[in-house]
């Protein structure tokens, strides 16, 4: 399974962005779980959203309410949809996947929130 992660960028504080991950190398149906993780400046690494193959979501209590994470089968991507961004959300995103035993890490991408 390779990951590409896009969609970061440069953002106010209460704007909204959207991250994209597109998977290749098997079909995200069939993946058992997909997430987004970041990693803040001085932070370790933080489950943000998650989705499974059912379609289960669960979140970060930190962007409950803000983040949306989904998923489009026939584009075989997966989308974390972030609304009234804060500083603190600023991050290096990463998608990540887990797959019959197997976790598979894309590249980062990075959110910057100003104020």
């Amino acid at each position: 399974v390779q990951l590409q992660a896009s969609g970061g960028g440069l953002v106010q504080a209460g704007r909204s962005l959207r991250l994209s991950c597109a998977a290749s190398g098997r079909s995200i149906f069939r993946i058992n779980a997909m997430h987004w993780y970041r990693q803040g400046p001085g932070n370790g690494r933080e489950l943000v959203a998650r989705i499974t193959s059912g379609g289960s979501t669960n979140y970060a209590d930190s962007v409950k309410g803000r983040f949306t994470i989904s998923r489009d089968n026939a584009k075989n991507t997966v989308y974390l949809q972030m609304s009234d961004l804060k500083p603190e959300d600023t991050a290096v995103y990463y998608c990540s996947a887990d797959d019959e035993g197997l976790h598979y890490w894309g590249q980062g991408t990075l959110v910057t929130v100003s104020s």
